[in-house]
């Protein structure tokens, strides 16, 4: 804005206006004027609060999703004195199978060294002891030599099924399962 346009805005707000008058006169006698009030703040409307989604823990998303594909509860849960071993490994063999399905399915499981049981490995100096257990005897400063006794496992990933139930259900394991005549 120019100098002439604010030179008229405010002689004529200072001619109609009682307070703009004020604080002109305040401020061609040289008096400072008290800093202007801030205004005032519309108060904001607040959004209604949405309760908060029922949450499953992963590790029961794990075993809910293994009971549901491959039985695994209803087995390990299971009193077996009172079946024969050809039954129990007849069992075995299709939640073995089930399982494994899953768990690939999920987090795409895999060895930790890929060399096979009993073959020599070495083990790097900095290695990370959440990788390599070392067992026996250890003598001087990595890197070590030894035999593979167990190959480790580790995950390629980790797609845990979403949970949409109920505040119940998110400790639901199976359902009950009841038959309606």
């Amino acid at each position: 804005m120019g100098r002439l346009a604010a030179a008229f805005r405010i002689f004529f707000k200072t001619l109609f206006d009682a307070k703009t008058s004020a604080l002109v006169g305040d401020l061609l006698l040289g008096r400072s004027s008290p800093a202007p009030s801030p205004p005032i703040a519309a108060t904001p409307v607040p959004k209604p609060i949405e309760p908060a989604k029922p949450k499953q823990s992963e590790a029961v998303t794990l075993l809910a999703t293994l009971q549901r594909e491959a039985r695994l509860i209803d087995f390990l849960k299971e009193d077996l004195s009172g079946y024969a071993d050809e039954q129990i490994g007849a069992a075995v063999r299709e939640i073995h199978r089930d399982a494994a399905q899953v768990l690939e399915r999920l987090f795409a499981i895999r060895p930790v060294v890929e060399e096979a049981e009993g073959t020599p490995v070495d083990v790097p100096a900095g290695f990370d002891a959440a990788q390599y257990r070392l067992t026996g005897k250890r003598a001087g400063s990595p890197p070590y030599r030894g035999l593979l006794q167990h190959h480790g496992w580790r995950t390629t990933k980790c797609e845990l099924p979403s949970f949409a139930g109920s505040e119940t259900a998110a400790t639901t394991l199976a359902p009950a399962e009841v038959q309606v005549d």
